[in-house]
């Protein structure tokens, strides 16, 4: 009598609707297999994109981004204006005010908001990113001590991110490195950056000036903070602010957006990633 127990047992679970314990699991059906989610727009700062491609294994580069300029330089005449070393055995001043569009829209908030975007992005993707400035209201830093920030850390590349006050009717962007070079991260690193740059920029559709540079590039003697650099270092002019038609793309922060997309491009090219 005892022997009929389990198998009547086993009947009046299965009619109820309960799992035979001793029968083998299921296998699991194809359509209940995770789907990758798409990625999805996040972050404080409107139109910026969040990567979903996953960061390269082994320790992160560093790349330290300089927004132009600071929002206090010009209540601060006298300290922007004291003299600095150029890096070519003259003086500049230490920092200057930068320029803005005809609406009143600075190229130091410009300069910050991107550089924000671009450090979003590259830190996505497993890049340590440092800036020269960690606010928009403060004074300088001096050009050389902006230098020194990229030098100091070691850094894989560096890039200075500006605005342009050219000619009226001029228009597009130019990538400036140190020429003639003064350290072997200026010669073939650095062109290697800017032409990166150059790169990142055309493909979301920006164009290399009319006005100034040659294809997109503007080696010069002139500019300290890349004169003191010894790492790979560019320096990137996004637009003519005094142009009307490239003032309403810096001014909205869809167009700020795709500057920081083609710039985080550009690095990561250049870094490989």
């Amino acid at each position: 009598m005892r022997g009929l127990l389990l198998p009547l047992l086993l009947v009046l679970l299965a009619g109820c609707g309960v799992a035979d314990p001793l029968a083998p699991a299921p296998a699991p059906s194809p359509s209940s297999a995770a789907v990758p989610l798409p990625g999805a727009r996040s972050g404080p700062l409107p139109g910026a994109e969040t990567p979903t491609t996953a960061a390269p294994a082994g320790p992160a580069p560093v790349v330290v981004l300089d927004p132009g300029h600071n929002g206090g330089n010009a209540a601060a005449a006298d300290e922007i204006g004291r003299e600095v070393p150029d890096g070519r055995g003259g003086t500049k001043p230490c920092n200057t005010t930068g320029t803005e569009t005809a609406d009143g829209y600075a190229e130091h908030a410009f300069a910050f908001d991107v550089a924000a975007r671009v450090t979003r992005l590259l830190t996505a993707r497993g890049v340590e990113v440092r800036s020269t400035r960690d606010d928009d209201d403060g004074v300088g830093p001096c050009v050389d001590r902006r230098a020194a920030v990229a030098n100091d850390a070691r850094a894989a590349l560096s890039v200075s991110i500006h605005a342009d006050s050219g000619p009226s009717g001029g228009r597009g962007f130019h990538v400036a490195l140190s020429d003639p070079p003064l350290s072997a991260s200026q010669r073939a690193p650095s062109a290697a950056l800017a032409d990166a740059l150059v790169a990142g920029l055309e493909a979301q559709g920006f164009t290399p000036s009319t006005y100034r540079g040659e294809d997109g590039l503007d080696p010069r003697p002139d500019l300290a903070g890349l004169n003191h650099a010894r790492v790979p270092a560019a320096l990137v002019e996004c637009a003519n602010m005094a142009d009307p038609g490239e003032a309403r793309v810096v001014e909205d922060p869809a167009g700020r957006q795709r500057y920081a997309e083609a710039i985080a491009a550009g690095v990561l090219r250049t870094l490989g990633r």
